[in-house]
């Protein structure tokens, strides 16, 4: 029982480091921070803050860390056959929409990263985790011969495409629900840019 009160203080003290690193990065930006503005922002003592990471740089990188392994636990609900034989009956996929459920969940310090003046590094390890996770795992049964263009060229522009989606629902503070996203995802990923731009026919 006291490990396990220890281990949700441990969780506690963590969210609260990063909802201040949150609030700093929104109030001067990340480069300006100081381990001081965090321990005074989270109201704890330095050594509390020593204990869990070596400085600044090591919380930003331990946060998106935390990001990437939380996205990692929609991985085995990508079923490519359904995916590939849905006919968006305006009904999104599930895991997509507990996706942007989650992307919501942590909205705040996600626009920061992923904003333009957040962290490149970052945005490269979504997408190369988009691709290992995601894209390839829907495309893997694609006919490689009767694909118009190079598989690494769509690969790249699938990736990006999604990340830039998502960037621009953080961008106007998620106004549409996940359920919403997820169909607009669908949407644009089925049927392509130019036929929802209403220049195409299905």
């Amino acid at each position: 029982m006291s490990n396990q009160k220890t281990d949700r203080r441990i969780v506690r003290t963590k969210k609260v480091i990063r909802e201040a690193l949150t609030d700093l990065i929104e109030e001067k930006g990340f480069e300006l921070i100081t381990v001081r503005d965090l321990t005074e922002k989270a109201d704890i003592n330095r050594g509390t803050f020593y204990l869990h990471y070596q400085d600044k740089y090591d919380l930003l990188k331990k946060s998106e860390d935390e990001l990437i392994e939380g996205l990692k636990d929609f991985i085995h609900e990508i079923n490519p056959s359904i995916i590939l034989q849905s006919n968006l009956q305006n009904e999104p996929l599930p895991f997509l929409v507990k996706l942007f459920g989650y992307i919501e969940e942590n909205a705040r310090f996600m626009k920061l990263i992923l904003g333009p003046n957040g962290n490149p590094s970052f945005q490269d390890r979504i997408k190369q985790f988009m691709r290992a996770n995601f894209i390839e795992k829907i495309m893997k049964d694609l006919n490689k011969e009767e694909l118009l263009v190079p598989m690494e060229y769509l690969m790249s522009y699938v990736t990006a495409a999604h990340l830039g989606v998502i960037q621009q629902w953080l961008a106007s503070d998620t106004k549409q629900t996940p359920r919403e996203m997820a169909l607009i995802l669908m949407k644009i990923s089925f049927f392509g840019p130019a036929h929802v731009a209403g220049l195409k026919e299905a």
